[in-house]
């Protein structure tokens, strides 16, 4: 292997453990709410992912982007951590694109290109691939709180409304509101009949 390859490839891969650290970290917003364990980053990117699939199916938009955007839309997050929204009041952090830019910057270019645009797009687009992504976001915050309220922590009711308020999406605020009146395994009477 060219000198020039062996590095794209130790760069690449040096991103892809860098990637490890989303499984290890905690969705810290939740500590506020009293959750003692919340999910980790890598938990959440998977459903925002899986949700945003549905609703792109349910809208009409593309759902292998969008569920594409959705797996890396907290990417940045093992550089700069998960700040709450409280937190970011106080701090001046760099663009996602920024951290991005500076994730992939030894990859190979193939990589450093498309991570690049996906995130760009992510945070600066306006597509419906791109609407359903964010609305995924918010949406798993809302299920997520809605499984955290079940588990016993009152406090959870700022999250729900927030991210509510926030869906743009008939079918994102359709889901939200068939969400908040199931329980977690609501899902499984379907089968149990």
């Amino acid at each position: 292997m060219a000198d020039t390859e062996q590095e794209h490839a130790k760069g690449t891969a040096g991103f892809l453990l860098e990637m490890g650290m989303l499984k290890r970290a905690k969705r810290s917003g939740w500590w506020i709410a009293g959750v003692k364990d919340p999910e980790t980053i890598a938990e959440h990117s998977f459903r925002v992912a899986l949700i945003g699939s549905v609703l792109a199916m349910m809208e009409g938009a593309d759902p292998a982007r969008t569920a594409l955007l959705g797996l890396w839309h907290d990417t940045q997050e093992t550089r700069v951590g998960d700040i709450p929204h409280i937190g970011r009041r106080y701090l001046e952090a760099a663009g996602n694109e920024r951290v991005t830019a500076d994730q992939v910057s030894a990859a190979h270019p193939a990589v450093r290109a498309g991570a690049q645009r996906i995130v760009a797009e992510y945070e600066n687009g306006d597509s419906l691939e791109v609407i359903c992504a964010h609305d995924a976001d918010k949406l798993e915050c809302l299920i997520q709180a809605v499984e955290y309220r079940e588990q016993g922590c009152a406090n959870v009711q700022p999250w729900i409304d927030s991210s509510v308020a926030a869906l743009k999406t008939a079918s994102a605020r359709n889901l939200a509101e068939a969400a908040l009146t199931m329980s977690s395994i609501a899902w499984q009477q379907t089968y149990l009949r």
